[in-house]
């Protein structure tokens, strides 16, 4: 899947990575795709639940070794 930018939570608990994803959606403009590697388990949940309530899509997510890997697609509402 291509990707504008990536962004490396590895290392980072939550809330923090959720965190940083909004500040970097910020700067995305509508249709733009974050890649993010985590590695704190809450992100399962967190990263779709942050997604849904500000209008962005997890278009998909998957364990790749000792990380997550979400790509989520900026929606036309958030800033």
């Amino acid at each position: 899947m291509n990707e504008d930018t990536v962004l490396d939570c590895r290392g980072l608990q939550c809330p923090i990575p959720v965190v940083r994803i909004g500040r970097e959606m910020s700067t995305l403009g509508p249709g733009e795709v974050l890649k993010v590697l985590a590695t704190d388990r809450g992100a399962v949940a967190d990263v779709p639940a942050w997604a849904a309530d500000t209008g962005n899509e997890v278009l998909r997510w998957h364990e790749d070794g000792d990380h997550l890997v979400f790509y989520i697609r900026k929606g036309a509402g958030e800033d």
